[in-house]
């Protein structure tokens, strides 16, 4: 039998869940403990199938309107992300337990916005349309109090009825290269414009994104271990490719690698978006060493400590 060609595996910490994904699992699990089946959860958890699914085969019902909870009295849970205050509301009129699970990070996003729409400031929301995460931030304000810009180039095309009363919020999850170009444009352009007193990007997606810039120029190859439709997992990858590596891939499982993409390559790098769970990183490396002679370095470029507290309504029974 040949011998296996060398791959020496570069792992990026910090990488996978952040403290707000596991607080959201938690509060599934927690609620199926506390309730029994079904929970409902609106909108998926988090955007990660694998953990979705594993919540689905212990009794939670994933739906993306509350019209399809069945029954007056059970428990919906509002996912990771945020929603509008409309869904509260209607939860509330349609008799359903509602357990919050945003996370602590989006709310604090949610409470800047509202003060600002206090102080009479329309709101410039950098993030993605589309993304659950933005459209929970625009729904805590009256229609029309917040633009959305996605680039840098948006930002010429706006016209506020008072450029001298704007405020400025992001999406949690976005490029914090991107985002630092699209403030800049905005300063530029509204010299008076105020801002967060503490950048809104979160801790979990810049610390990701720090590691693998420390990574990629090294290596011939970053897999990045999410979904689609994970924000943070594709601002990974896009990171990886500016940071100057090759070959940038986001993969939901093993089963999704190209292996060869990956011959001749001496050196990789692997990293998991903050929704991804630990089990699917294992797999990638165990498939890897299948084909390669792997060794495995981690490189760790900041330490995570961060905790969020469940729910009260849960945490009373904990």
């Amino acid at each position: 039998m040949p011998a296996k060609p060398p791959l020496h595996i570069l792992l990026c910490a910090p990488r996978g869940f952040c403290a707000g994904v596991v607080r959201a699992i938690d509060v599934v699990e927690r609620a199926l403990e506390k309730f029994g089946a079904p929970v409902y959860v609106r909108h998926e958890i988090v955007h990660n199938k694998y953990v979705v699914d594993a919540l689905r085969a212990k009794g939670a019902v994933f739906i993306e309107s509350l019209d399809e909870a069945s029954a007056a009295g059970a428990p919906v849970i509002f996912s990771a992300h945020g929603v509008p205050k409309s869904v509260p509301a209607e939860a509330n009129a349609r008799h359903l337990i509602s357990i919050d699970a945003t996370c602590p990070l989006v709310t604090k996003v949610h409470r800047e916005c509202a003060i600002h729409h206090k102080r009479g400031r329309r709101i410039i929301l950098i993030g993605h349309a589309g993304h659950p995460e933005v459209e929970g931030t625009v729904g805590q304000l009256p229609d029309g109090a917040v633009l959305l810009v996605e680039t840098a180039a948006d930002v010429a095309g706006l016209a506020p009825a008072d450029p001298e009363k704007l405020a400025y919020a992001t999406q949690t999850t976005l490029s914090v290269d991107d985002t630092r170009d699209i403030i800049a444009a905005l300063t530029a352009r509204f010299p008076g414009i105020a801002g967060p007193p503490r950048e809104d990007i979160c801790y979990a997606t810049t610390n990701r994104q720090e590691a693998v810039k420390a990574v990629a120029p090294r290596v011939g190859a970053v897999l990045v271990v999410g979904s689609p439709n994970s924000s943070n997992s594709q601002r990974l990858k896009e990171t990886a490719e500016r940071a100057g590596c090759p070959y940038a891939r986001l993969v939901l499982r093993a089963a999704d690698i190209d292996f060869p993409a990956f011959e001749g390559l001496r050196s990789i790098a692997i990293t998991a978006g903050a929704s991804a769970p630990e089990i699917l990183v294992d797999e990638l490396i165990e498939a890897f060493r299948q084909r390669f002679e792997v060794t495995v370095e981690s490189v760790m470029t900041a330490e995570e400590n961060m905790f969020f507290p469940l729910p009260r309504a849960l945490r009373e029974n904990a």
